[in-house]
């Protein structure tokens, strides 16, 4: 294998650990993102209760699956789109690239997992085998049949100058195979049985200014489905599953997708990603600024969830639960109430599921008090010019933990200055989320008209408006349960009469859906209402 630092070809690396990927400084770029795209590749593997009896275990492989066209396409074309959990067959990653050498190259590690087939056979008196579910073997251990994954890659390394003359197409395939292994006492044994899958990995550049081009990278399932009547779990042996890619490289500079150079937004808003969205990775910038330049970076991670740049697991979290969207501290609590039985059950579903269990059950307490909580935002004491800026404690209040700190608060009623304009409860704005560091979600509702249910102060003494959008048509329930859209004062615009938009829509177009405002306030608390929010 060559190193990326003296490539002068390419280097194709393919493998279940990644061991022979090539070795040097940009592997330490992909290090700093390797907890995040492990964590993306085994996301919802296996759920808790990481039982096989377990619905929510019975249907998986939900994100970045890529099955064979044939079969994908029996209905017509698929609709290409950001979301990883639409079925494909193919997903292309679209990023611009600054070009800071004449020899610069590119990496691209591409990986997914591959199904395998976990069948436990009992013996027979002959010598032969028959399938089973389950089989309970004299050393007291129950083994079950069950779908795991072996995790696969294919790393390419390529002068960028090859890249934008006519780009390069490698296999990114995984070969069948079959194991077995012997259960205690000549009880049966277990086998694990591995289709082939057929992929391939396009990388090419098309150049857009000088110093400037545009990188695509494409994964496609090349297989054919045997039968292109059949259920999708029996495709799914020949599909990658969970697919992401890594993007590094030397003499190159990424530009983010979510943050960019304000000369670039044009360029950005034309690059065309496909069941993928790629963010910035590694460490965060430790001081960001707010000139407008925007961000950029050495590493990118495509995945098929949508992240946000420089995406980081959490150093207090000790291990992979499976479920990014759970929180590790009730997740490793629901784990040790599970019975013996529910135990033994999950250790014999798949080897990753009796980890967690071990994890678990060997947890020292020190470990574990660290998954309660943390804080990382509060802003420092003794720093009076902060007084005003989100994050920091209002002059003249009790600090949030201090008898009589929520005294003369009144969500349904209170006001905060925006541009000079009292906001408020029932005030109308136009939202407008920061483009630095604004969830993927309030980007959604950019330029969107809404209006405003309440104003709450936080304990770190930053002020939120909770609003609902106005063409939103479940608006009057959201109200009710207190389920708003949370932005903070610089991200709306006060809206008077005269700007506020026609609810009815321009001349000769129908009028949106409309839902009554709820009849009670935000901050009023009502018998049997919810005060829940998201």
């Amino acid at each position: 294998m060559a190193d990326l630092g003296s490539a002068v070809g390419a280097a194709t690396a393919s493998g279940a650990d990644g061991a022979n990927a090539p070795q040097g400084r940009p592997g330490d770029a992909f290090e700093q993102i390797s907890a995040v795209a492990d964590a993306v590749l085994y996301e919802g593997y296996l759920l808790y209760p990481y039982r096989r009896s377990s619905p929510k275990n019975r249907v998986r492989w939900q994100f970045g699956v890529l099955l064979p066209r044939d079969w994908v396409e029996q209905e017509g074309p698929v609709t290409p789109g950001i979301s990883g959990s639409a079925d494909s067959w193919y997903q292309q990653t679209e990023c611009l690239v600054r070009i800071r050498r004449e020899d610069a190259v590119v990496r691209v590690r591409v990986r997914y997992l591959q199904m395998q087939h976990k069948q436990v056979e009992a013996a027979d008196a002959d010598g032969t085998h028959h399938p089973v579910g389950s089989l309970r073997t004299d050393d007291g251990v129950t083994h079950l049949s069950f779908e795991e994954a072996v995790p696969r890659q294919t790393e390419v390394v390529l002068p960028l100058a090859e890249l934008l003359r006519d780009g390069r197409t490698v296999a990114a395939g995984a070969p069948a195979g079959t194991e077995a292994e012997p259960l205690a006492a000549g009880a049966g044994r277990t086998v694990r049985r591995r289709w082939e899958v057929r992929a391939a990995t396009t990388v090419v550049a098309e150049p857009l200014t000088p110093g400037l081009c545009r990188l695509r990278v494409r994964t496609e399932n090349t297989s054919g489905a045997p039968d292109p009547q059949a259920s999708r779990g029996e495709v799914l042996h020949r599909s990658l599953i969970a697919t992401h890619c890594l993007l590094g490289g030397e003499g190159v500079e990424f530009i983010s997708v979510i943050d960019p150079p304000s000369g670039l937004a044009e360029q950005v808003r034309d690059c065309r990603n496909a069941f993928t969205f790629p963010v910035l990775g590694g460490a965060p910038p430790k001081a960001p600024g707010d000139d407008g330049d925007g961000a950029t970076g050495d590493v990118m991670l495509s995945a098929p969830i949508i992240l946000p740049d420089h995406p980081q697991v959490a150093p207090e979290s000790p291990g992979d639960l499976h479920d990014a969207a759970e929180i590790d501290e009730i997740l490793t609590l629901r784990t040790m109430l599970l019975t013996d039985e529910e135990k033994a059950e999950a250790r014999a579903t798949d080897p990753r599921a009796a980890q967690i269990l071990d994890r678990v059950d060997t947890m020292p307490p020190e470990v574990f008090a660290r998954l309660h909580g943390t804080i990382r935002s509060l802003t420092p004491a003794g720093r009076p010019e902060a007084y005003g800026s989100p994050g920091s404690p209002i002059p003249g209040r009790p600090a949030w933990w201090q008898e009589g700190a929520d005294e003369g608060l009144s969500p349904a009623t209170d006001t905060v200055l925006v541009n000079g304009v009292p906001v408020g409860g029932g005030s109308r704005v136009q939202l407008r989320p920061r483009r630095r560091g604004a969830d993927a979600q309030d980007m959604f509702l950019d330029q969107r008209t809404a209006q405003v249910a309440a104003v709450f102060h936080d304990v770190d003494g930053s002020v939120h408006l909770a609003v609902t959008v106005d063409d939103d048509p479940a608006a009057e329930l959201h109200g009710w349960y207190g389920r708003f859209h949370y932005f903070q004062p610089d991200e709306v615009e006060p809206l008077g009469r005269a700007d506020a938009p026609d609810p009815a829509g321009p001349p000769g177009h129908p009028p949106p859906p409309q839902s009554p405002r709820p009849h009670h306030p935000a901050g009023e608390s009502e018998k049997g209402r919810s005060n829940g929010r998201s």
